[in-house]
């Protein structure tokens, strides 16, 4: 049985190295190792999050993702939270979340019995606040969809300011070779600038659209 951490968030200037230090103490009360962690900066309302697949094609019957927090892991719609939950439960894949202490005892596998109720406690569980967290950004987004309404109608909504700067270097990556002769992926891009794969999408489509 192996721990993997997964880290995910928003945007590069969230602070992976605190989460990082997060799972690795929690890892250490528990008297597990992380074999590895996986870390990236994509919305939690998608499944196509490089890191996520890959650390699933890692992972064997058995093996356990730790996370932080449900939301960390999901922030999905109800059928795509049922994609995902019935790829982790046809690999057998544990979660244990560090907001959630039952699924602590999920590190522990050497009482069968106990792991097999304690599952099915757990799977409600992480049920729930897979829901609780897609409703509070449901909630959030519509939130700031009121609050730039009012802005707009009192005249001061200004938008988000643009970074011609970023732009503008993600353009000459999406356009550059690397030393190997190949060209750069849209991870390495996000890497390179910290930008948001919809960021890359706009700036590609926008020069699409100049040429």
């Amino acid at each position: 049985m192996r721990f993997y951490g997964y880290l995910r968030a928003s945007t590069k200037e969230q602070d992976s190295n605190r989460a990082i230090s997060a799972i690795s103490d929690f890892a250490a009360s528990l008297n597990i190792s992380i074999t590895a962690n996986f870390i990236e900066n994509e919305t939690g309302t998608t499944l196509s999050r490089p890191e996520l697949i890959r650390l699933l094609d890692i992972c064997a019957p058995g093996d356990a993702i730790v996370i932080e927090s449900i939301d960390r892991l999901t922030r999905l719609t109800d059928s795509d939270w049922q994609k995902l939950k019935s790829e982790l439960a046809d690999n057998s894949i544990r979660i244990i979340a560090i907001d959630v202490p039952t699924t602590h005892t999920l590190a522990d596998a050497s009482d069968e019995i106990t792991g097999a109720i304690m599952r099915i406690i757990n799977n409600l569980i992480i049920d729930l606040m897979a829901i609780f967290a897609r409703k509070d950004y449901e909630l959030r987004k519509e939130r700031q969809r009121q609050g730039v309404q009012k802005a707009k109608a009192l005249g001061k909504y200004k938008g988000r300011p643009r970074n011609n700067d970023r732009r503008e270097k993600i353009g000459q990556l999406l356009l550059s070779t690397k030393p190997d002769g190949s060209r750069y992926s849209w991870t390495e891009i996000q890497d390179i600038t910290g930008c948001s794969r919809g960021l890359i999408a706009s700036v590609q489509k926008e020069g699409k659209t100049n040429h």
